[in-house]
């Protein structure tokens, strides 16, 4: 009896090995067949290869273009025409733009770099960091020019990338080899607006208006208001869409708040101040703290001569010099190109104190009015119709180098936490 008591006792060990041995098996072979659900969570930032010479965006926003031989191959375009994110009006190579070659060979030096250029993207690099992630951009058309950039610049590293419109966005892309998104939402006021017959406006003055645009201060539009919770990293802008030019005074925004119209009546910058406010509110409550959240600042205009619809020109050879940027764009001169620094001010007044990253893109794009499509837009007619494009940037082109400061910004706040 004792014998086979002790031949039980040693067979134990041996059975409870096999049964941890099989229920490990059992579970490694369950997340094969049936992987884990998918968190919610992001993954952890796997470390990039570029070495920045900055960790600070105004280290790398503030600086000079050189047109230096030495830096030739640093200039160099990362996609071409074939690139199958292009929008057609930007595809300055495949419209034939004179001096495309011209206008690729000026590098940008920042103050932080010493003396060398802005280090490039490195595609590849940055999606295998970003691996899992999604970066969003809500704005208007300047934002999607900045993110068909971004979609060319990656796409040079994922044969594989596709395009991608889910979540409401109006254009995007998906590069399955590293499970990342980009995606644009066009949001052109950030705040909900809709046209209204002149009929509805509960106002007592009506003269002259043909009809209006309600514009709800304190409600996001419907293009990003339920985005807050899918992206790691979200870039805003407005502006462009912000002037008389846009919006007459026969069709004119006229303010709510809390369903009501706002009495006197807003001026359209100090609209825009309300409307920033409130947006940045809402970015502030519904977007987590762990997303990083950029807001850039305005994309200038090159309009000489006029206006976008008054024969406005951009027909240059070369970038602005130093001492020609004021005269073009101080709101003290009073010129067409005013707007940029007017809205920038509002901006900067409003995001400060908040958790919302500044990226300053405007003073580095002051200089390059030769880099728009100017008359080269890819249909027949455009010009007469809409005047030249002194608004929009060629691609490739300047908007390469934000995608270059861009990238940079958000590896390094990734990284910080």
């Amino acid at each position: 009896m004792a014998r086979e008591q002790t031949k039980v006792s040693l067979r134990l060990p041996s059975i409870f090995l096999l049964l941890t041995l099989a229920v490990l098996l059992l579970f490694s072979s369950s997340t094969l067949f049936f992987p884990p659900a998918s968190s919610k969570t992001s993954p952890p930032l796997r470390r990039h290869s570029n070495h920045f010479c900055s960790n600070r965006a105004a280290d790398l926003t503030r600086g000079f273009w050189s047109h230096d031989s030495r830096y030739k191959n640093h200039s160099r375009p990362l996609y071409d025409a074939s690139c199958s994110f292009h929008r057609n009006a930007w595809n300055c190579l495949r419209n034939a733009r004179k001096n495309m070659e011209a206008i690729n060979s000026w590098v940008w030096i920042p103050e932080g770099c010493g003396g060398l250029p802005l280090p490039r993207i490195d595609p590849a690099a940055f999606l295998d960091a970003m691996r899992g992630r999604r970066i969003g951009f809500v704005g208007d058309s300047l934002n999607e020019n900045f993110v068909v950039a971004f979609l060319c610049a990656l796409g040079s590293a994922d044969s594989g990338a596709r395009k991608w419109k889910r979540k409401g966005a109006w254009r995007g892309g998906y590069f399955p080899k590293f499970d990342f998104t980009v995606a644009y939402h066009r949001a052109v006021l950030l705040a909900k607006y809709k046209w209204q017959p002149v009929e509805q406006l509960d106002l007592p003055n009506k003269d002259g208006l043909k009809g209006f645009y309600k514009v709800d201060v304190d409600i996001p539009a419907d293009e990003w208001a339920n985005i807050t919770q899918f992206y790691d990293v979200l870039v805003f802008n407005t502006g462009h869409w912000w002037g008389l030019d846009k919006f007459p005074k026969e069709t004119p925004l006229v303010f709510y708040k809390g369903g009501k119209p706002i009495v006197p009546p807003l001026e359209i910058l100090n609209g825009l101040e309300l409307v920033l406010q409130s947006m940045v509110s809402y970015i502030n409550r519904e977007i987590p703290v762990k997303v990083v959240k950029i807001w850039r600042t305005q994309s200038p205009r090159h309009f000489y001569g006029g206006k976008w619809n008054q024969n406005g020109s951009c027909l240059f050879t070369e970038p602005l010099k130093l001492e020609e940027l004021d005269s073009w764009f101080d709101p003290r001169n009073k010129g067409v190109n005013k707007e940029a620094r007017e809205v920038n001010f509002r901006i900067d007044r409003v995001i400060k104190g908040t958790d919302i990253q500044l990226l300053n893109l405007t003073h580095l794009s002051e200089f390059r009015a030769d880099a728009h499509p100017a008359v080269w837009l890819g249909k027949k007619d455009a010009v007469t119709i809409w005047g030249q494009d002194c608004m929009h940037w060629c691609l490739p082109g300047l908007p390469d180098t934000w995608v270059d400061i861009l990238s940079a910004q958000i590896l390094y706040s990734l990284e910080a936490g």
